[in-house]
């Protein structure tokens, strides 16, 4: 699998993976302030964005098609930023691969992930449909905010219903959405189907780790995220009050200074 991949800055390489539904492009938040001092690839993994596949395929070979990305831009030793599924998918890395990277930063991720996501209803789902049409013809605009935003699923996904947080779903989360192929959506249903619970392998991972949550995430909710935080050998844990499983769009100030003096106290880098 030939992955799109966006590449920017250079130095110390940082593997960047989206979550699902998502694209290299969701991670921009992260990519564009990390770049000014580190390599940062961020992929369209498998079925997502411009990464297109027929077919069906496997969890796994999202694994094997981020090796063959490393391998081939030579690539060796980089650190790893996860979000929500990508964090998934960092662990998964790390414990396939445990001399391959030195350092994990998972954003709103488990290694065994819970939800308590309320029950959606039809009045939910129609005032999404409308939130995030309005949104994309006159993005961040408040009265749709106010009278679809606030009442539409976007509720469970943040909790700060401001200008910033409708530009990056306008600019790069519905769009997103629309680029998750079939496939991706199967393989995912499959997965969950199944189970997972990696916590008791956490022990195997002994480099450094930056576990961030938000206390109103009812996708992977903070305890599980913190659970996971407690499991690993060497980690620092965050977690962010008002705020839900996008918060990187909600608070990417303070998100973006708390990795900053993680990867500083870490020796990943120097301000």
């Amino acid at each position: 699998m030939n992955l799109n991949v966006s590449i920017k800055g250079k130095g110390l390489p940082i593997l960047c993976l989206h979550g699902h539904p998502g694209n290299s492009s969701c991670l921009s938040v992260f990519t564009d302030r990390l770049a000014d001092r580190f390599l940062t690839l961020a992929p369209d993994l498998r079925g997502y964005g411009k990464s297109r596949f027929r077919g069906n395929f496997q969890m796994q070979n999202h694994l094997e098609d981020l090796i063959l990305l490393l391998d081939k831009h030579k690539i060796d030793r980089p650190l790893l930023l996860g979000w929500s599924l990508g964090g998934i998918i960092a662990l998964e890395l790390a414990l396939a691969h445990p001399k391959r990277f030195q350092g994990i930063i998972l954003i709103a991720s488990a290694a065994r992930p819970r939800s308590n996501h309320p029950q959606v209803t039809k009045r939910e789902l129609f005032n999404t449909a409308i939130a995030a049409i309005i949104n994309l013809v006159k993005p961040a605009w408040q009265w749709n905010i106010d009278n679809f935003g606030k009442k539409s699923l976007f509720r469970y996904l943040v909790r700060q219903h401001t200008p910033q947080v409708y530009n990056y779903l306008a600019t790069q989360g519905i769009p997103a959405y629309f680029q998750t192929s079939k496939a991706a959506n199967i393989a995912l249903t499959k997965a969950i189907a199944i189970g997972y619970d990696r916590l008791e392998d956490l022990a195997n991972i002994d480099v450094p780790c930056l576990v961030l949550a938000a206390d109103n995430d009812c996708h992977i909710t903070a305890q599980s995220s913190q659970e996971t935080a407690l499991k690993l050998v060497n980690s620092t844990w965050q977690c962010y009050p008002d705020t839900a499983h996008l918060f990187p769009w909600e608070i990417s100030d303070r998100v973006l200074a708390d990795i900053d003096r993680w990867l500083v106290g870490n020796n990943f880098c120097i301000l």
